[in-house]
């Protein structure tokens, strides 16, 4: 029985994610425990959250899952599993073990397709060195899938997104378009070569990314994801208490997808996270407005944004090349905080 996971859902992967602004309302909420041994909380939206054990070993944890961005189950799994990894590498961590994280509607799908998404997890878990050693199930429709993750990192050597300082380049290691995109699957619109270049990229892994970090002991980085290239800048200037300014013109997009939202195919998503950012952001009036809307459209799986050191971008983007990451660009700039934190130019 062939199933197709893309007809029980309306909208899947980090799309799915409930908006910036709402999340930032129940945030205000939440206790923050006081630790000394707490490194990294929730207080500036970071990516994962880190816990010292010793003066040498800290653990970074993190937890993602998701409806489905995809029709094949196997595939599902493998893009749910890399997404929920990647918070790890955005700080610049070591993932070593994870849990399973997965609702299933048992009478609506055959058990070959949860054995499916669980496999194609476990494959991509492989790939970075994790090991699933347990999770949790309950029958739940729409299926949704992803991992509870723990990394080892050294407490000095943590990257944050309230590192980026004045001075510093801003580079890309993916390019953007995949919300986008698998809005346009849906309605029929997008091309089975941009379907497939947008899966290829949500599966590829942020691991060389993070080591090429490490290398040049990078301080400041997010992942891309639900809130788009626009809503983690903004996120990452807030924390590091700067102005981030990006150019929408050299940031690199996934195949077609200018057309696709010149055509109008923009996601719901993306104007909840443009009503997030838009009081926090100088828009160029001379911005073309497709850009501007593919600057908040919700990643799955995105790259990461990295802070680097002046002088050092070239080299550095020279690596993530040969890395493999042949689509990573400098799409910006960090300067002292004037007026917003984030500028969109043209």
């Amino acid at each position: 029985m062939k199933v197709d996971l893309l007809q029980m859902v309306e909208s899947g992967g980090c799309s799915a994610k409930i908006s910036p602004k709402q999340l930032e309302e129940i945030l205000k909420y939440l206790p923050l425990p006081d630790d000394p041994n707490i490194l990294v909380n929730i207080d500036t939206h970071d990516d994962a959250g880190v816990y010292k054990i010793n003066d040498e070993l800290a653990l970074v944890l993190t937890t993602d899952f998701f409806p489905p961005v995809c029709s094949d189950p196997f595939e599902f799994g493998q893009i749910a599993a890399a997404n929920s990894i990647s918070d790890v590498y955005a700080m610049g961590g070591d993932p070593v073990v994870a849990l399973n994280i997965m609702m299933f509607p048992a009478a609506k799908l055959p058990l070959e397709a949860y054995k499916e998404i669980l496999k194609g997890g476990y494959d991509k878990a492989s790939e970075a060195g994790v090991k699933i050693i347990g999770g949790h199930t309950i029958d739940d429709f729409p299926p949704k899938y992803g991992l509870a993750v723990v990394g080892y990192i050294h407490p000095k050597k943590i990257i944050t997104n309230a590192g980026a300082r004045p001075g510093d380049s801003l580079i890309l290691t993916k390019p953007v378009g995949t919300g986008t995109i698998l809005a346009g699957q849906r309605l029929k619109l997008a091309s089975g070569k941009d379907v497939d270049e947008a899966l290829q990229l949500m599966k590829m892994l942020n691991k060389s990314g993070a080591e090429v970090m490490k290398k040049h002991s990078i301080k400041g980085a997010t992942d891309v994801t639900g809130f788009g290239l626009a809503g983690h800048a903004l996120k990452m200037a807030k924390a590091s208490n700067v102005t981030i300014c990006l150019n929408m013109k050299k940031v690199s997009l996934i195949g077609d997808v200018y057309r696709l939202t010149d055509d109008g195919c923009i996601p719901g998503a993306s104007f909840r996270n443009l009503d997030f950012a838009e009081p926090d952001t100088k828009f160029d009036p001379e911005l073309d407005y497709n850009l501007k809307m593919l600057a908040f459209d919700a990643q799955t799986s995105g790259g990461l944004l990295m802070s680097v050191n002046s002088g050092t971008e070239n080299e550095v983007l020279a690596e993530l090349k040969s890395s493999g990451l042949e689509r990573s660009a400098i799409v910006g700039y960090v300067k002292d905080y004037k007026d917003k934190f984030l500028y969109l130019d043209s």
